[in-house]
């Protein structure tokens, strides 16, 4: 009972961050399974089936918003969803004791990709409008749709990031059109976990946990991508699975570290990290100090960094 409602916690928390932030419950909820122990594929495919729910509420929820670009998320997700039902059969196929460390590089790979990608460089903002091209959406959305099912997470990770990169789609609608269109991802990565491993070894009483915290926190975090500084989010979660994910294969048969230089390891990733935030939230207080209006001006027109409540206020529909 105790790991149900630890599994719902971290499905609530990892979707608030997903939510917020267009990525990481996945990867978030991939990283404390395989902690414990999981099958690299089952971890996979409870995280995948969970997100079949959390998905579509948080997308009904962003539509309610205001925040889904219906065509990118068709030129995006139908891509995707191909790459997912190939990484999830892919996935399917190795053993555990090659699976669990290659999903752990994968893990790892992407919280280092998070953690520089918002520390360093923020969100651009100055190529809104500018229309995304199918040629582009489409070959984004099977790499991101692969690396997701074969690293039980990604989809956010390797397809939000590009999206805000060309700075033609504002955060807002680029985080809810990535978790609506990560539905299809969703359905199509488990229905390649079905057919590859069965379902014996899928525990449903945690894909029921992880559904109900994920399902809690999808509205709130359609509400919260308007006001939570998404540079600073990513730094903290970015910090917490290159930890997670360093330990696992440290402490892998690959590896097999000693005591000694792990504990070095974690003494170096903590410092970083303790760095990249403090580094955030200072970038996001100058920021925000910087888009303040002078006395009897308007305030100055934002290039990075991360995206005031004021103008997320008045870019969203009225209601």
């Amino acid at each position: 009972m105790r790991k149900l409602v630890l599994l719902a916690l971290v499905g609530l928390g990892a979707q608030l961050v997903d939510g917020s932030l267009g990525m990481a419950y996945g990867v978030t909820s991939t990283t404390l399974l395989l902690a414990i122990g999981t099958n690299p594929a089952a971890a996979s495919a409870t995280v995948h089936l969970a997100e079949i729910g959390t998905t579509l509420v948080s997308g009904a929820s962003h539509w309610r918003f205001g925040n889904v670009d219906w065509p990118v998320v068709l030129k995006i997700g139908i891509p995707g969803a191909v790459g997912a039902f190939a990484g999830a059969t892919f996935l399917s196929g190795l053993s555990t004791e090659t699976a669990a460390p290659v999903m752990a590089i994968i893990l790892l790979t992407l919280g280092v990709y998070i953690l520089v990608r918002f520390t360093a460089f923020g969100l651009r903002r100055d190529q809104l409008g500018k229309p995304l091209r199918k040629r582009f959406l489409g070959p984004l959305g099977v790499v991101a749709g692969f690396v997701d099912a074969t690293g039980g997470g990604g989809w956010g990770p390797v397809g939000t990031p590009a999206i805000l990169a060309s700075g033609r789609l504002e955060p807002r609608k680029t985080v809810g059109s990535i978790d609506t269109s990560e539905f299809l991802i969703a359905v199509a990565a488990s229905l390649g976990f079905l057919v590859g491993i069965g379902s014996e070894d899928i525990d449903f009483g945690w894909v029921a946990a992880l559904l109900a915290g994920g399902v809690i926190a999808a509205p709130i975090a359609a509400w919260l991508v308007r006001h939570v500084p998404p540079r600073v989010l990513g730094s903290a979660v970015g910090g917490i699975i290159i930890l997670t994910n360093t330990r696992s294969l440290l402490r892998s048969d690959w590896i097999d570290a000693p005591d000694g230089v792990r504990y070095a390891f974690y003494a170096v990733i903590y410092a970083v990290w303790a760095a990249a935030l403090a580094y955030s939230i200072r970038r996001h207080l100058a920021e925000r100090e910087a888009e303040r209006p002078e006395p009897g001006g308007a305030p100055a027109a934002a290039v990075t960094g991360d995206t005031p409540p004021e103008a997320d206020k008045a870019a969203a529909p009225s209601a």
